[in-house]
C-alpha cells in the first residue's frame, strides 16, 4: 500500500473502529506501564490509544506504507512511548514472553487459515503466561440481517482474495474454532452494537 491508500484507511476504518479502539485497554484490564504489541498495526490507531493510557505500545504490520504512516503521525503527536517497525504477524522478531498483552484488530479475517494459526501461535509465544490476547473481530456465525449484508459488502469491494479469506473464515466458524485450536478458550466478550463484531479478552494459558 502507498501513503495515499494509509491516508484512506485512517480516514475510513479508522475514524469507524475508534469506538471499539477506546473500549479495549479497559475491557482487558491493560494499566499504565503495560507492555502491548499490536499486530498487523495499519496505520497505529490502536497503538495510539495505549499509548495516551501511559501503556508501552508496540505495533507491527509488512506493509511499508502503514508503518511509514504511522511513524509520521507519532512524531506529530509527540507518542514517544510507541514503536513501529515492519515485520510479519506469523514470524513476530520479539523473545518468548516479552509483552503482557498482544492485540490484534480486524486482521485474522483476512488471512488464510494456516496463516491465521501461526499468528495466534506467535501472539501466544510473545505474551507472558497469564498475560492478555485481545482479539477484534468478524462473529460467527456471520448474521445476515441488513448490517451484515452491507458489511459483506464492503468486504467484496475489497478484492477477490480479500473477500475469499472472510469467507473462509466465517465458513470455518470465526474465532471460536481457531482459539479450540490452540486449547485457548474467551474469557470475556463483548458484541459491538449493530455490527457484526466482537471483542473478546482470552488469557494465555
Amino acid at each position: 500500500m502507498n501513503n495515499l491508500t494509509a491516508l484512506f484507511y485512517s480516514m475510513t476504518i479508522d475514524r469507524a473502529l475508534s469506538g471499539i479502539r477506546t473500549r479495549v485497554p479497559d475491557f482487558c484490564g491493560m494499566k499504565a506501564g503495560d507492555r502491548v504489541l499490536d499486530v498487523c498495526c495499519g496505520t497505529g490507531a490502536q497503538a495510539f490509544c495505549y499509548a495516551r493510557r501511559g501503556i508501552i505500545a508496540w505495533g507491527i504490520d509488512l506493509d511499508f506504507g502503514m508503518i511509514e504512516f504511522a511513524e509520521r503521525r507519532k512524531r506529530r503527536l509527540g507518542l514517544n512511548s510507541t514503536n513501529f517497525q515492519r515485520a510479519s504477524a506469523t514470524h513476530l522478531p520479539f523473545r518468548d514472553a516479552c509483552f503482557d498483552h498482544a492485540s490484534i484488530s480486524m486482521g485474522l479475517h483476512e488471512k488464510k487459515g494456516t496463516s491465521r494459526d501461526r499468528i495466534v501461535s506467535e501472539m501466544r509465544r510473545v505474551v507472558k503466561k497469564d498475560g492478555t490476547l485481545v482479539i477484534v473481530d468478524y462473529r460467527a456465525p456471520y448474521p445476515m440481517d441488513a448490517h451484515g449484508r452491507a458489511v459483506r459488502l464492503l468486504e467484496q469491494m475489497a478484492g477477490q482474495a480479500h473477500y475469499q479469506c472472510f469467507r473462509e473464515f466465517i465458513s470455518d466458524g470465526g474465532l471460536g474454532p481457531l482459539l479450540g485450536r490452540h486449547g485457548l478458550e474467551q474469557e470475556k466478550r463483548e458484541d459491538v452494537g449493530r455490527v457484526p463484531i466482537s471483542i473478546l479478552k482470552v488469557r494465555n494459558s
